[in-house]
């Protein structure tokens, strides 16, 4: 103890050890002491050492302050301070301020003491232990030094942590923590870990961090919290930002709903914190990592949808109209939207619906571009209001459409002020950034839309008074001739190019004006400096275009004049220099990589990236179609009309192809609901046929019981004479019930036979409409019913002449009991009974005559029935053998088009031959080409 005394600032007499000596005693007392408070008070005496002789407690008692740490686990007091000592040598965080020399000699010794410590991954491994110990003088230390050595040496840690078992999950534990000290320092922790490794982010991630980072933000008071919550704002943006995964994780999840109450502001908004503007400045980069144009096209779209659907493009536009707004967190917000809205055509139109909150009230858009034009307000802002112009026009022809109709006579209000007012105002104010801004915000509005670039030739403009109005285009080219600043021409010569790109007819109207072809070759043509460089190469991109867009109905102006012009005035080699010059720009390259117009400074705004993208698809063309002689250009226009032939008969075999399928398809269509129908026409018949075998069988149960009554009748006539009358009238009663009966029984055959004839109707007139083949059974199904029909009239006759029996049998009986002496009235009731019978029985014979006359016409329908299916079953097989000559048809026009194919292709190759490109079909079918081109050569051979 009294030398830790002697050290720690005790005086002694003699001389005094020096910083080296005093770290190497105490070393060696941390690695020889055997009592632990000896140990503990000699690594209290190195952590106050290690500010001061850094170098020396590195380099001496790292090893024994690691071994501390391994086996003095139970005492919590000596780890702090040996994480604490060990923090100190590594991490370069110094409070007083150094000059740059000490400071480099501080990083590289911080670098340097990480690397030793991290030689053995062992060590990281026992650091990640010790954070499961909740003991504050431990954990904390513990994150501190992990955090130090990420800053100095991040990837080699990264791939330590990354191996090492649960070793994300124990640092995400740290928010959980209840101690803020900790979740604080955990969040910085992580935020170091996060950088640069999307391996980690996409574990953080999936450990739940979304919610606890977003708890955190809410329980810390959103956009109105701390320090705190751009700690969280910051490592949420490592975890999204260039991580697909993670970005459609955030957006499965529901967290893009839950960051919509971020963005609520009042009606005063004045005197906003510097925190604050700091929050919600990192809030509105969170929402445009998830649209940014540099992610996958579809998972953009998704997140703009869900934007719009929760409502929180809603509330980003409400900010964008508020008043009080800082400056800086106005620009972000307006660059946040441009990419909220950009390509989302639903997104679009809201934000062209939306007003700001003037009297009267005007659109956002006409607001925001009132602001670009304005030479005093802030650089930024102005560029960012160009962006949210840009994509709004994006993909968007429909507001293309409403910019340029606000140009054109027939719309133009005089009481309001519209978009195209501005732009045109700007383009030709005396500020040459408006000049430029205005231009490239016009080319957007004409970008691939070949309907606007036409209607925008119909502008005029009224220059002054007492003249006539000039045209746009006119207008224009007047202003590049004036001799402009660099700037200002630059934006006009880029409108130009992409106004008549693509488009004869503007190509005509620039032409038409004699001046614009001299122009653009003196300027090519002359050797001016390094700032007219660029100018001369976007005459030459103008030239160029007006040559490869040029249809030739200039008589002065056709390709092979213009081409001679440049031949004789600038000379080919020249001409190409000078394009070439555009794509040599250093900030050509700046502005090609991504379409957000950001510059240091105003001068250096001179692409747009859209033009880069049109520059890189025209010079190759522009400078083959200067190099091409006269003769390879007839060829080429020969080729290309033969190909164009070629496409139009191949577009009409292959019409004639889908109409042949349609047909065919309507015929299988037809076929099906035939084949229903006989279906249900063999069920209906299914079912009369049990229906008629229920009434035979009822049939043969009165018939039984008739033969039953009529033995019991002849058995009872033999028995006693005493009894004759008495029988011979319950006979009679009998014999009328029975005749009842049998007449109810013929009323029910003739419905019956009427049933069958509808039936037989009904059959003829569903043959007569399909064509099933199944007519042939229905026809034997008919004659069945006949046949049967013919035994119940039979039975029938058999009934009759049963009757006739009987009857002969009463009028035997009554003449015997009429010469017994009989009362008269007996007698004459037998006879008048004995003639009712005879009427009755009359009767039954004419009806069943007229039910044989019935089965003669039914005969006659099944006779007429038969020959119409024979018929029909004749129109099928003709049917069949049509599709047969379709099929053959149609695979001869298969061979044709095969025969076509080859033409083409050998057309193609010659055309590749002489130098020039041909586009391949990639949407044409191969078996459509077959069978196109046979049917190509059918003609031909028929010719």
């Amino acid at each position: 103890m009294n030398f830790l005394r002697g050290v720690m600032g005790g005086q002694a007499a003699g001389p005094q050890p020096t910083g080296a000596e005093t770290i190497q005693k105490l070393c060696d007392r941390v690695a020889s002491s055997t009592l632990l408070e000896d140990r503990r008070d000699a690594v209290r005496a190195l952590k106050a050492l290690s500010k001061k002789y850094r170098m020396e407690v590195g380099t001496q008692a790292m090893d024994h302050l690691v071994t501390i740490l391994q086996t003095d686990r139970s005492d919590s007091e000596i780890l702090g301070y040996s994480l604490d000592t060990l923090y100190n040598i590594i991490c370069n965080d110094e409070e007083e301020e150094q000059d740059e020399n000490t400071q480099k000699q501080t990083d590289d010794l911080g670098a340097l003491f990480t690397e030793k410590f991290i030689q053995d991954p062992e060590r990281i491994t026992l650091l990640l232990t010790l954070l499961e110990e909740f003991d504050f003088h431990v954990r904390w230390p513990a994150v501190k030094l992990l955090t130090a050595l990420l800053k100095s040496q991040g990837t080699q840690v990264q791939g330590i942590i990354l191996v090492s078992p649960m070793g994300v999950s124990r640092l995400m534990d740290l928010l959980a923590d209840s101690r803020e000290v900790i979740r604080n320092d955990g969040l910085l922790l992580l935020q170091q870990l996060t950088k640069g490794n999307a391996a980690i982010q996409k574990i953080v991630a999936f450990e739940n961090a979304f919610e606890r980072l977003l708890d955190i933000i809410t329980e810390e008071g959103s956009s109105d919290g701390g320090i705190v919550v751009e700690d969280c704002l910051l490592l949420l943006l490592n975890l999204l930002k260039n991580n697909s995964s993670n970005q459609n994780f955030f957006k499965e999840g529901s967290y893009i709903q839950r960051m919509k109450p971020w963005f609520e502001v009042g009606d005063d908004n004045s005197g906003w914190s510097a925190q604050k503007v700091t929050n919600l400045h990192l809030m509105l980069q969170l929402v445009r990592v998830m649209v940014s144009p540099v992610n996958s096209p579809g998972a953009t779209a998704s997140c703009q949808k869900c934007m719009f659907q929760c409502g929180l493009l809603q509330q980003l536009c409400t900010i964008l109209m508020a008043t009080g707004v800082p400056a800086d967190i106005l620009t972000e917000t307006i660059n946040t939207v441009s990419e909220v809205i950009r390509g989302s055509q639903i997104n679009q139109d809201y934000f062209a619906s939306v007003n700001a909150p003037s009297n009267p009230p005007r659109p956002a858009i006409v607001v925001l571009l009132m602001s670009m034009v304005n030479e005093r307000q802030p650089f930024v802002l102005r560029c960012a209001v160009l962006y949210c112009f840009q994509c709004f026009l994006y993909k968007n022809q429909k507001g293309q459409g409403e910019i340029v109709a606000t140009l054109l006579p027939s719309t133009i209000d005089a009481n309001s002020i519209s978009a195209g007012q501005l732009l045109c105002g700007g383009l030709f104010s005396a500020d040459s950034l408006s000049n430029w801004c205005a231009a490239v915000a016009l080319a957007h509005a004409l970008q691939d839309n070949l309907t606007q670039k036409e209607q925008l030739l119909r502008v005029q403009l009224a220059t002054s008074l007492g003249k006539p109005p000039v045209s746009l285009l006119q207008q224009c080219t007047n202003i590049l001739s004036q001799g402009s600043k660099v700037q200002t021409r630059v934006g006009l010569l880029m409108l130009l190019c992409t106004w008549i790109s693509n488009c004869p007819i503007a190509v005509t109207h620039f032409l038409h004006n004699q001046d614009n072809v001299p122009f653009l070759t003196a300027q090519i043509s002359e050797n001016l400096g390094e700032d007219e460089r660029l100018v001369q190469g976007l005459c030459a991109l103008l030239l160029g275009i007006c040559i490869y867009y040029n249809d030739n109905s200039l008589e002065n102006y056709t390709k092979e004049k213009l081409k001679q012009l440049i031949e004789k005035r600038i000379g080919k080699e020249n001409f190409v220099e000078k394009l070439g010059f555009i794509t040599k720009h250093e900030l050509y390259s700046r502005a090609a990589l991504k379409p957000q117009p950001v510059f240091p400074s105003p001068e250096q705004m001179l692409f747009d990236h859209e033009f880069t993208k049109l520059v890189k698809d025209l010079e190759g063309v522009i400078t083959k179609a200067v190099h091409k002689s006269s003769e390879e250009e007839k060829k080429e226009e020969e080729v290309k009309k033969t190909l164009e032939q070629h496409d139009n008969i191949v577009t009409q075999y292959k019409e004639l192809i889908r109409e042949q399928d349609a047909q065919i398809q309507e015929l299988k269509e037809q076929v099906a609901s035939l084949s229903s129908q006989n279906e249900q026409m063999q069920a209906t018949v299914t079912q009369q046929l049990s229906q008629i075998q229920q009434h035979k069988d009822q049939y043969n149960i009165l018939k039984l019981k008739l033969g039953k009554e009529s033995q019991s009748q002849s058995s009872s006539s033999q028995g006693d004479s005493s009894q004759v009358n008495g029988l011979q009238t319950e006979e009679l009663s009998q014999l009328r019930e029975e005749l009842d009966e049998l007449r109810k029984q013929h009323a029910v055959l003739q419905t019956q036979l009427a049933e069958r004839d509808a039936l037989i109707t009904t059959l003829q007139s569903s043959s007569q409409t399909t064509e099933s083949p199944a007519g042939g059974s229905d026809n034997t199904e008919l004659q069945q019913e006949l046949e049967a029909l013919r035994s119940q009239v039979q039975s029938q006759s058999l009934e009759i002449s049963h009757l006739k029996t009987e009857r002969q049998e009463l009028l035997r009986r009554a003449e015997a009991e009429s010469s017994n002496a009989a009362s008269p009235s007996d007698g004459s009731l037998d006879a008048s009974a004995v003639a009712e019978l005879e009427n009755r029985l009359a009767a039954q014979t004419s009806e069943t005559e007229k039910m044989k006359r019935s089965v003669v016409e039914l005969e006659q329908q099944l006779a007429a029935a038969t020959s119409t299916a024979a018929i029909l079953q004749t129109e099928k097989e003709k049917l069949q053998s049509e599709v047969q000559e379709s099929k053959k048809e149609q695979d001869d026009l298969l061979m044709l088009l095969a025969d076509q194919d080859q033409k083409i292709h050998s057309l193609k190759k010659r055309l590749k031959d002489l130098g020039q490109m041909v586009e391949d079909e990639d949407d044409l079918d191969t078996k459509d080409q077959t069978s196109d081109d046979d049917d190509d050569e059918d003609e031909d051979e028929d010719e």
